[in-house]
């Protein structure tokens, strides 16, 4: 009999990660300890259990604008090296105990320079922080790889600058650029010359679009950011009714297998959808867009990995082919090289699935 197929048995799983924030993810107490470190004043609560819940219900409003206003904490207490370092490797760990076995967890290093730390000390704190993080997780028998995406913000202009850290950094474990904060009003060939130099470097890409905003961002992170994949991407299905053909962008993301990084809770939460069951992630699964199940921030959204996959199986009805199908696209659109993936696909994800159908 195969395992159940619930929170436990999902944990086990070999999962694949590609959507997930560094400052959306930090422990609680880790946050309360770090604001102590650094004099940092504005919690709204020193009690772990509590200023957890708080961030959960304060990101739980329906409002993206409200639900990003909870990073001011996080980045607050993320304004030293050594604190960078810290949560970069709890990320690892934590990823690990959820059994993930490859992820890809971005940050805007441009974010942690206000306290005046440079933004290449601020990469380096969270590479080695990841670098960690992996040993002690693989040590301990979790194995995992974490690769670094950099995110530069839409309505800041250090564009090309984080391209080149993404360029210089690529060889010690940072694997793509992203483009990360408000949609409207700032789309995502704003600066042309930062697109440009990431075009002649190759270097890996991933463009937020589909979140906030539709079908036009969409068309914007493909032509203008030349996008690999499209984080969240969700609001793809404006062009998949029901019944009838798709409209022209949607056809464009199903033909050209554009990966999709959802992230079904963090959806409702900022009020893209009501709830996980109007969420449309089964509905573009079973059409065949490729879909990848992620946290987006783990603790505004109160997830994991395990809770997200166990949550949209239970209501939507996926069975094990489901959640190893959206695992092997995770690993088959990840910024990395083919003989690292075809060795997770072999040795590690597909006889951890054949292990749980075994029972």
């Amino acid at each position: 009999m195969p395992a159940p197929l619930d929170a436990d048995s999902i944990r086990r799983a070999p999962k694949v990660l590609l959507h997930d924030h560094l400052d959306g993810g930090l422990r609680p107490q880790t946050v309360i300890e770090l604001a102590d470190e650094a004099g940092y004043r504005d919690l709204p609560t020193g009690d772990a259990a509590k200023l957890g819940t708080w961030f959960q219900e304060a990101a739980d409003s329906g409002s993206l604008v409200r639900y990003l206003e909870t990073f001011a904490h996080t980045v607050g207490v993320m304004q030293r090296p050594e604190a960078v370092r810290r949560v970069a490797r709890e990320c690892a760990l934590d990823l690990a105990a959820d059994g993930v076995v490859y992820a890809e967890v971005r940050m805007a290093p441009e974010l942690l320079t206000a306290g005046g730390t440079p933004i290449e000390e601020a990469v380096e704190a969270i590479l080695d922080g990841f670098a960690a993080g992996s040993a002690a997780a693989t040590a301990a028998g979790t194995p995992i790889t974490v690769g670094a995406l950099l995110c530069a913000m839409r309505q800041n202009d250090r564009w090309e600058e984080v391209a080149g850290l993404v360029v210089r950094y690529r060889d010690a474990g940072v694997v793509g650029f992203d483009l990360a904060g408000p949609e409207i009003g700032f789309p995502p060939d704003r600066h042309p010359e930062a697109i440009a130099l990431l075009d002649r470097a190759g270097v890996h890409r991933t463009i937020h679009a589909g979140e906030a905003a539709g079908i036009d961002s969409i068309r914007a992170a493909l032509d203008g950011a030349h996008a690999e994949r499209l984080g969240h991407g969700i609001r793809i299905a404006d062009e998949v009714p029901g019944d009838g053909p798709l409209g022209p962008v949607a056809q464009r993301v199903l033909d050209e297998a554009v990966p999709l990084e959802v992230a079904p809770s963090s959806n409702v939460q900022t009020g893209a959808y009501p709830s996980l069951a109007a969420h449309p992630i089964a509905r573009l699964h079973a059409l065949g867009f490729t879909v990848t199940v992620n946290t987006d921030n783990r603790l505004m959204s109160g997830v994991s990995v395990t809770s997200e996959v166990a949550d949209v199986a239970a209501v939507h009805g996926w069975g094990w082919d489901d959640v190893q199908t959206v695992t092997e696209r995770a690993l088959a659109a990840a910024f990395l090289d083919d003989a690292a993936r075809t060795r997770l696909l072999t040795e590690v994800v597909r006889p951890g699935f054949d292990a749980l159908r075994a029972g």
